[in-house]
């Protein structure tokens, strides 16, 4: 397997999940089919056309910058009448960051790197109003990798600068924790998701998939020093005598 990492970063980004009429809900983070979307978009794929490879690619990603969940009202008239058509609400994540990791056939992964580089059509993090604001290829630091979850688990944090100082000049609260969400493997047990895409045509049609999740230590963080200061003061105590003074 060969694993394909993308940093999703954007002023608004929106993972419909579970939309349905006026109301446009977003996911807390990318959804596969989301995600797939972007890489048809970028392979040049018609809407038509067949997903069955692109489904096999297992997916995870990770949380490393938590959006802000927005809501835009809209009110809309049609151009030729002015009739009102119905109100709708709209649901955006906004300064959100994600390190998205795709595994699979090697020739595969190549080709979809590729497109990415030179995409077909326009990408977009879930809908044409939510551009990205950075390039989508992650160029792995301490890869490469042949696991999607070793890579989430290694490779460094990618939050903002000034997500980090927003979080408070402690030690403790400048590398938190982040959560994994992957699709499960056999034998796994988690919750389900229906957001694989069988087909993104006239009627688009949607699988379910099992999701397992994980918080993991921060990659960036420090290792823990504790043990070599505790090396440290018992060789300086070494031999001293606390009495010594009398």
């Amino acid at each position: 397997m060969s694993v394909l990492l993308l940093s999703l970063s954007g002023p608004l980004q929106s993972w419909g999940d579970s939309s349905r009429f006026t109301v446009r809900n977003t996911g807390r983070e990318p959804s596969k089919s989301g995600v797939l979307g972007l890489v048809a978009s970028a392979l040049g794929r018609s809407r038509e056309a067949s997903l069955e490879d692109l489904c096999s690619l297992e997916f995870g990603v990770r949380v490393d910058q938590l959006g802000e969940m927005i809501r835009d009202f809209q009110t809309e008239h049609l151009a030729r009448g002015g009739d009102s058509l119905p109100l709708s609400n709209r649901y955006y994540l906004a300064d959100a960051k994600f390190l998205v990791a795709l595994g699979g056939d090697s020739a595969l992964i190549a080709e979809i790197e590729r497109a990415l580089l030179h995409p077909k059509w326009p990408l977009f993090l879930g809908r044409r109003s939510c551009p990205p604001d950075a390039p989508l290829l992650y160029h792995a630091k301490r890869g490469p990798y042949d696991d999607i979850r070793v890579a989430l688990k290694t490779e460094p944090w990618i939050a903002s600068e000034w997500y980090r100082n927003r979080l408070g000049a402690r030690w403790n609260d400048d590398y938190p924790d982040l959560e994994i969400a992957c699709d499960a493997r056999d034998g796994e047990k988690g919750e389900i998701h229906a957001d694989v895409p069988m087909s993104f045509g006239a009627i688009r049609r949607y699988g379910q998939r099992s999701v397992v999740r994980e918080w993991i230590n921060n990659p960036s963080a420090p290792e823990d020093d504790s043990q070599g200061l505790d090396a440290q003061l018992s060789a300086a105590l070494q031999g001293h005598d606390p009495m010594e003074f009398i």
